[in-house]
């Protein structure tokens, strides 16, 4: 999408794919618990709990999975102590890449993370190299092959309920907003009846940079191992790719 980074799009196609491993459905539940241990397990007054509670929904994660995550992150069930790092480094054609890890052993975890990068042509830099790339957005995602809507009438609606921003391509449209104000947009849309393929408060880039065509490939390769990397619950990247390059290697 103009603007923004196409592997958000790729990435929620393939995580279709993580759930049937049951891998998405592990750091799913890591979220949770790690958001009902900072801010308790009610989701009407924990935000980000609530967010990870709809967020497990949309992937058709069981409640009984949701539970024991919410009852390990306020201690009713025994659980591992997890702790948030954040990854930063550079992919093929200066792709610049910010991760998102909850791990309980940052050793290992590095480790990981670096021999990824190294495998697939990319470094891992020091903090704060590319994170001031990246801004704190919310992100509602309508997939048009599922869900036909009027372009026209949901862009009126979506910004007067207080989107920032909208990109449309032929399958998707996106509408950007503050992270303030996510929640408010996306019920007052649901409420309208729409329905939405992706909703999250995320990271996104605030300029991208075009994929060589000959790098295309080995740039997939490098984010598509770090997003399967057990530890990693994040991948943001900045990297444009065409479309027609895409369709290629589909």
């Amino acid at each position: 999408m103009a603007g923004h980074s196409k592997w958000a799009n790729i990435k929620h196609r393939k995580g279709k794919e993580d759930a049937r491993r049951g891998q998405l459905f592990t750091k799913l539940a890591r979220q949770i618990t790690l958001a009902a241990r900072e801010g308790g397990g009610d989701p009407e007054t924990n935000f980000r709990l609530r967010l990870a509670i709809d967020k497990a929904r949309g992937s058709n994660m069981p409640n009984d999975n949701i539970e024991r995550a919410i009852k390990r992150g306020t201690g009713e069930l025994e659980g591992v102590n997890l702790e948030e790092v954040i990854y930063e480094g550079y992919g093929p054609g200066g792709m610049a890449i910010l991760l998102e890890a909850l791990t309980d052993n940052r050793n290992r975890t590095a480790s990981d993370v670096r021999h990824v990068f190294a495998k697939h042509g990319g470094n891992l830099g020091e903090n704060g190299c590319v994170a001031w790339m990246f801004e704190k957005k919310g992100r509602l995602v309508i997939d048009k092959q599922v869900t036909p809507i009027d372009e026209e009438t949901l862009m009126l609606e979506a910004i007067e309920t207080g989107a920032e921003d909208i990109e449309v391509d032929e399958e998707y449209i996106e509408l950007i907003t503050a992270p303030g104000d996510f929640l408010a947009v996306k019920e007052a849309l649901e409420l309208s009846g729409y329905k939405f393929e992706d909703a999250e408060v995320t990271m996104i880039p605030t300029n991208t940079v075009e994929i060589p065509k000959d790098k295309v490939e080995q740039a997939l390769r490098l984010l598509e191992a770090l997003d399967e990397l057990d530890d990693i619950q994040e991948v943001y990247a900045n990297g444009d790719i065409d479309e027609e390059v895409l369709s290629e290697g589909a």
